[in-house]
C-alpha cells in the first residue's frame, strides 16, 4: 500500500466519518485502491454523499454532471488532488 499524504489522510477521515464506515480506520485507505467497487464497498449513492461533504468541507462543488466525475473519484489519491486543484484556485 502507498502512503498517504496529510492531505489524503484528512480526505480519508472525511470520508469515514460522512459515511459511517465504522470498519474502516482511514490510514489504512490505500490511496491508489479503487473507491469504488473495491474494499470499500461504495456505491453511487455514497458518491453523493462524499460529494456534499467535501463542498462543505473545501467551499467548492463536485457537480453531478462534470464528465471528468468517474476520472475523479477513481481513488483516494485522484479526489484529494482533484480537491487540492481546485481548493487553490478558490
Amino acid at each position: 500500500m502507498a502512503t498517504q499524504t496529510a492531505v489524503q489522510l484528512e480526505l480519508a477521515e472525511l470520508i469515514v466519518d460522512s459515511l459511517n464506515l465504522e470498519s474502516v480506520k482511514p490510514a489504512e485507505i490505500d490511496p491508489d485502491a479503487p473507491l469504488f467497487g473495491g474494499d470499500l464497498g461504495l456505491d453511487s449513492i455514497d458518491a453523493l454523499e462524499i460529494a456534499l461533504a467535501v463542498s462543505k468541507r473545501y467551499g467548492f462543488q463536485l457537480k453531478s454532471d462534470n464528465p471528468d466525475n468517474r476520472t475523479i473519484f477513481t481513488s483516494l489519491r485522484t479526489l484529494s488532488d482533484h480537491i487540492e486543484q481546485h481548493r487553490a484556485a478558490a
